[in-house]
């Protein structure tokens, strides 16, 4: 019975791996390497000599018994195994022996070497069958193949990311295009981006329009659109236009390579599920090997001192053999790092980079969010939400505002300049007074106007309104009377309030703001947003502050994030349990600080990494209890005598291969 099952799968195994190979493997775009494919050879040719060796019927090589020597049919039966063994196991044989050289004995090349080269020997000793020795060899390899495609497949999704470097930069002089190695370009060069081509350092579009694809960037889908005074990130690519563009950053200090360096330097920082599985291989694989040994001498011994039995000698090497094929740690070593490199390669995909797998176990644990608000929650751009109370046309009222804030860089101003639409004609304006701490005052047209908050107004002592809206207010005082005042507010991000509900239905059970600006301003934006708790009027100290609060009182329960853009972050990204960065806009000193990075600003993306990271934890704590469970079950069995080599091919391959499969689940991310 169990030949007949064993031919059967030897029949599907040369069929799968005919259509892997000639029709798969003949694609382009199949992603099997140069090995995998010759591997899969070796698979097929291994599984059709041995398929055909079970078919021959036992009296196949008899006559040469007589023709040649006593037992020639036997030694030749022998040789035709031997030599489709070493098809399908040479290179394990050599890895295992390279082990022992370099004093790195214990490890699955050697307890498979160690169990089929004990199982040929029974089977010379006993003159039995050979099919267990090699079949143990070819279906590990199945499984070794299935795995060194996973692995693959899951590179693929991180080269996939590395295709945004650029190759080259095609820099505009004396009126030429000369194409230099990004390096090579100095800040403030002017480079010329063709359709087609990726954008090789940051800079300011000087000329051009065109449509931009930043999917690898930051995982959306739709393209960007850019102009003229547009700022640019380099790693996308230009879909129509020709832009010219002046450089901001050495290719060094750009955005693409950021992105790189942190994706080319995640797998250096391991979690402590993974820092567990290599602790435990260290430990685990001795100690089996030696409870092999022990099974294959002390029973036999025991049998005969003791009990006066017959020692048994080649049943309890069986048993001892079968323990190691079953005791290969593989499931577990192969899969939990599998799982966290997945799970980096799949949030890269999305514009979520991760630093370490270390940071996605962390963030799996996050119960708690801190938000800065400005850059973060909100766009960081002031915009006049309203003109109220004023004595003249609000056109006008905006006008003297803005030409009065001309001179000067402060947001507010340009916020007022942006509004009025046109560009300040400066010889319209004279005798500028910047009053410290209230405003300005200044000639327009000959009429003075006084532009400011109510220390200002009391300074000049022009009665002025209240205003009960939300957000900077600016006075305003045209030739001594009042004219009314302009409100202007910080814009909250598009998808800020639906980042919090999902954060919310993520399982984070407390979100925070934090934040410099008034108690009113931020109030108002926090029942805007659905935040429960808020801070105001806090220092960059008086931030780290607040957090070492709140870890304190989370101490031993559940992760803090604090998500964040400015350099004045930096310190409270450093101080949470996980630090989280606005990667487009956000500070350098804020992406180098944080463990985790939105390429796109989204805090909806926030959501995103919870979820992909739980999902990634989840399918790691699943694989453990698989492989440790099957296999613990399956060491007894085969202790007792009752598990044969065929269960302990499940129970190594097999465990595996459903491990690492369920490990490749971590690409793929749902949308939320």
């Amino acid at each position: 019975m169990q030949e007949l099952i064993v031919n059967g799968l030897l029949a599907a195994v040369i069929a799968a791996a005919l259509v892997l190979r000639f029709v798969i493997g003949r694609r382009p775009d199949s992603g099997m390497t140069k090995k995998q494919k010759v591997m899969l050879m070796r698979i097929l040719a291994a599984a059709v000599l041995l398929l055909g060796l079970q078919l021959l019927p036992p009296q196949a090589f008899a006559w040469l018994d007589g023709a040649l020597f006593p037992s020639a049919g036997r030694w030749a039966r022998f040789a035709l195994y031997l030599a489709d063994y070493f098809i399908i196991g040479y290179d394990i044989l050599r890895k295992a022996w390279r082990g022992i050289c370099n004093k790195q004995v214990f490890d699955e090349n050697f307890l498979m070497a160690v169990a089929t080269v004990g199982a040929m020997a029974l089977a010379i000793y006993e003159n039995g069958d050979y099919l267990e020795a090699i079949a143990v060899m070819l279906f590990y390899q199945i499984g070794e193949w299935f795995q060194s495609y996973a692995v693959g497949k899951s590179r693929r999704s991180i080269s996939e990311l590395m295709d945004i470097r650029p190759d080259y930069a095609n820099v505009e002089r004396d009126g030429a295009l000369e194409r230099v190695d990004p390096d090579e370009v100095a800040v403030g060069s002017v480079i010329v981006v063709q359709p087609g081509e990726k954008v090789p350092i940051d800079g300011v579009v000087l000329e051009g329009a065109s449509s931009l694809n930043t999917s690898a960037l930051t995982g959306e889908s739709l393209p960007r659109e850019a102009g003229a005074g547009d700022e640019i990130i380099s790693g996308c690519i230009n879909m129509t236009g020709v832009l010219r563009i002046r450089t901001t950053r050495e290719f060094g200090e750009s955005t693409v390579s950021k992105i790189l360096d942190l994706v080319e330097n995640a797998s250096s920082r391991k979690s402590r599920s993974e820092d567990f599985i290599s602790k435990f291989a260290r430990i685990y694989t001795p100690a089996v090997c030696l409870a092999a040994l022990a099974l294959a001498v002390l029973p036999p011994l025991l049998r005969m001192a003791a009990l006066g039995l017959p020692a048994a000698w080649g049943v309890w090497l069986y048993r001892a053999l079968t323990f190691l094929v079953i005791s290969c740690p593989c499931a577990l070593v192969i899969s939990i790092p599998l799982s966290f490199f997945a799970g980096i390669g799949g949030a890269s995909r999305e514009g979520i980079l991760v630093k370490g797998s270390n940071y996605l176990e962390i963030l799996s644990q996050t119960k708690t969010v801190v938000f800065d608000k400005t850059g973060t929650l909100t766009q960081g751009v002031f915009e006049v939400n309203g003109i109220h109370h004023g004595t003249m046309e609000d056109a006008k009222l905006l006008e003297y505002a803005a030409l009065a804030e001309s001179a000067s860089s402060h947001p507010i101003s340009k916020s007022l300049q942006r509004a009025y639409g046109r560009q300040p004609d400066r010889t319209r304006v004279s005798d500028i007074q910047e009053i410290s701490g209230g405003g300005v005052i200044a000639k327009v047209d000959g009429v003075t106007v006084a532009a400011g908050n109510d220390k200002l107004m009391r300074r000049l002592g022009v009665p002025y309104i209240d205003c009960h809206a939300t957000g900077t207010i600016i006075h305003m005082a045209v030739d001594g009377a009042y004219a009314g005042h302009i409100v202007i507010s910080d814009i909250v991000k598009p998808h800020a309030r639906d980042a919090v509900a999902a954060l919310k239905a993520a399982g984070v059970e407390k979100t925070v703001m934090l934040t410099g600006d008034a108690r009113a301003v931020a109030e108002q934006v926090a029942s805007e947003l659905g935040i429960d708790a808020v801070y105001s009027e806090l220092l960059p100290a008086d931030k780290v502050s607040e957090v070492e609060a709140l870890l304190g009182r989370e101490k031993g329960r559940a992760k803090l994030a604090f998500v964040g853009d400015g350099i004045n972050d930096a310190p409270v990204l450093s101080r949470a349990d996980i630090g989280v960065a606005m990667g487009a806009m956000g500070s350098d000193a804020a992406i180098e600080a944080a463990d985790l990075v939105l390429m796109d600003d989204d805090p909806m993306k926030l959501a995103k990494a919870i979820r992909i990271s739980r999902k990634c934890l989840g399918i790691v704590y699943q694989n453990i209890v698989l492989a440790l469970g099957v296999k613990s079950a399956c060491l007894i069995l085969g202790a007792l005598g009752i598990a044969n080599m065929y269960l302990a091919i499940f129970a190594d391959v097999g465990v595996m291969i459903l491990a690492v499969l369920n490990a490749i689940r971590c690409l793929f991310v749902k949308k939320l």
